[in-house]
């Protein structure tokens, strides 16, 4: 019987993402530019990470955006 008595099980390391980031991947996978697939292997993230992302950030984007028509809304309202 063969045994390794030094191999320890290595934790890969991960990198540090910033949240600027998170939000332009996603949002490049919302617009159609790039696959999670494309992405995951560009920027080096796995693919359940970005999921992950994208169910955790929607909220995240529904507030901007909504924020933007209230904006689009009051315009509209100044030039009546």
């Amino acid at each position: 019987m063969n045994t390794q008595q030094n191999s320890t099980c290595r934790k890969k390391e991960y990198q540090k993402i910033s949240f600027d980031l998170k939000l332009s991947i996603i949002d490049e996978i919302i617009n159609g530019q790039i696959s999670v697939n494309y992405a995951s292997k560009k920027y080096q993230i796995s693919r359940s990470s970005i999921t992950y992302w994208m169910k955790k950030l929607s909220n995240f984007k529904q507030k901007s955006t909504s924020m933007g028509k209230n904006n689009e809304l009051k315009k509209l309202r100044e030039r009546i």
